[in-house]
């Protein structure tokens, strides 16, 4: 076939495709123009309907704004919070403070391990406890810090804190367990501590002695 009639039929062919897309075109703003008047009919037909309206009087109205809680109480949370985060850091390993036994007991400097032995062997009364069980890492270190200071307030010596023994965290890992441990040591009214005896709670649990008041 000849170049000229290959283009002439190309040139039609093309022709044809811009009319067609210009019908549809003028179809479709047809169609969006019909709509509009049916939507501004009903829209007319609406406010015949109804009639004037206008907005009730608010004299009788009172607005009651939520109270807010004062700056200053807002500061002073927040002051405590970031205390008790900067005060046990998760950053702290206890790896050469413990002794050597399984239990990873620990005794500060100046403690005896007769002081252990004791507490191993319930010498003190447990007078209060912490369950850290299901608390993600910063809520169990706030409710830790939190605890141990209200004990401590309140002149108790002997205190149970329970960790778990991870079984449930992933990988079965006890993460919470080893930062328990961390998280003491840096307390300075934490004398010493240890593993619980298997009736309160075995290597779930820890049994923490604190200084006494007479102690500062």
């Amino acid at each position: 076939m000849p170049a000229s009639i290959k283009d002439f039929t190309a040139l039609n062919a093309l022709r044809k495709d811009l009319k067609a897309q210009a019908e549809a075109r003028a179809l479709a703003e047809a169609e969006a123009a019909r709509l509009a008047k049916i939507a501004e009919e009903e829209a007319d037909l609406f406010r015949r309907s109804i009639g004037q309206v206008a907005p009730l009087p608010s004299h009788d109205k009172h607005h009651h704004a939520a109270p807010r809680p004062s700056a200053e109480a807002r500061q002073h949370l927040a002051d405590e919070q970031a205390a008790l985060r900067e005060s046990i850091s998760d950053e702290f390993t206890y790896d050469t403070l413990l002794d050597t036994d399984d239990r990873l007991s620990y005794a500060r400097n100046g403690i005896g391990q007769d002081t252990l032995r004791k507490l191993r062997r319930g010498h003190w009364v447990i007078q209060e406890e912490l369950d850290l069980h299901g608390m993600r890492t910063d809520q169990a270190r706030d409710a830790l810090g939190e605890f141990l200071r209200e004990v401590r307030r309140r002149g108790l010596r002997c205190v149970r804190v329970i960790h778990g023994k991870g079984l449930g965290s992933l990988n079965r890992e006890p993460v919470l367990k080893n930062k328990v441990r961390n998280w003491l040591i840096q307390k300075d009214e934490v004398l010493a501590f240890c593993q619980a005896t298997p009736a309160e709670g075995g290597s779930g649990a820890l049994m923490v002695l604190l200084k006494s008041q007479e102690r500062g």
